[in-house]
């Protein structure tokens, strides 16, 4: 874990004492969590995913310190359960009724896309209550219509921008969501620039676009080399190697992206009073592990996701 969190008293001026974020967890152990779980939600047709999500959130979370303390998650599967079945309701119900009275199920669909930024805030304020830290839960308080300017409104209004315009649209959902984070009654602050969002995104699509040119070329390449009837062609053996290394490029790049956000939103914030945060997390070491991750769960059919999952964090 490459970010630290540099904590401090709750009296305003006293001393600092820094502190590392540590990840306590393996992945032999995390394996056995999760092709339990695997195996359970197959058997209950979906039903254990609930317990499946507590079971692993609790892992990760009792195995994450900090100052050595760890932290918890309160949630239990009835409550997640409850959610879904809700969600999965409604679904059916809008499916039933678009079916039979298209009319009806269009009114039904703007009633739903209206219903989104609501959603929204219910998870992030689910999500934060159930996360406790030395006995001190975290909230979330934030609004609908923040919530509808900055989930839908400015989404869409992109689009007309050619998404010009996203790099500063995910830069205010990242500042809607973190400035109405509270950990008791101390609120997290934070300041972000939309440069770093959209220099970040340019990098992104400029490596994007000169690796995918070297891919297609050497592709290309390959595709031409002359070959006796009968065996397999290059051509096909180029079309083979196009979705893995599709999936290594772009989690590469993701990789890049999501560091530098990453060290840009926390070496930016501070809970008041108590903490302050220090991000240095590399964006080419971060690239290079989710790249191999993506490599690894292919090469295995998926049984390698619990060793990726544990040494992305």
């Amino acid at each position: 874990m490459d970010s630290t969190s540099t904590s401090s008293a709750a009296e305003p001026g006293s001393q600092i004492t820094p502190s590392q974020l540590q990840f306590t967890g393996n992945a032999k152990e995390y394996f056995g969590i999760w092709i339990v779980n695997i195996l359970l939600t197959l058997l209950t047709l979906g039903i254990y995913s609930a317990w499946a999500t507590v079971r692993t959130k609790q892992y990760f979370y009792g195995h994450t310190l900090l100052d050595g303390h760890r932290f918890d998650y309160l949630a239990t599967p009835i409550q997640i359960l409850k959610g879904r079945l809700l969600a999965v309701g409604l679904f059916v119900i809008y499916s039933v009724v678009s079916g039979y009275f298209p009319l009806v199920g269009a009114m039904l669909a703007l009633a739903l896309a209206l219903l989104v930024p609501w959603m929204i805030n219910q998870g992030l304020k689910f999500s934060m209550r159930m996360t406790r830290f030395r006995n001190i839960r975290f909230a979330f308080k934030g609004n609908y219509g923040e919530a509808m300017v900055n989930f839908v409104v400015l989404p869409f209004f992109s689009i007309f921008t050619l998404y010009l315009l996203l790099p500063w649209v995910l830069k205010r959902i990242d500042a809607y969501i973190h400035n109405n984070i509270r950990y008791g009654d101390k609120p997290v602050r934070v300041q972000l620039e939309g440069k770093e969002y959209y220099a970040a995104a340019l990098l992104v699509v400029l490596l994007g676009i000169l690796v995918m040119l070297l891919l297609g070329l050497a592709l290309s390449l390959v595709a031409g080399i002359n070959i006796n009837p009968g065996e397999l062609g290059a051509g096909n053996f180029g079309m083979f190697l196009i979705v893995p290394l599709y999936l290594f490029v772009i989690s590469a790049l993701q990789g890049i992206y999501q560091a530098q956000i990453r060290n840009h939103i926390l070496n930016n914030a501070q809970i008041e009073d108590v903490a302050e945060f220090k991000s240095n997390l590399a964006p080419q070491r971060y690239a290079l592990i989710l790249a191999t991750n993506a490599a690894a769960i292919v090469l295995t059919a998926g049984l390698a996701f619990p060793w990726a999952k544990v040494r992305k964090v």
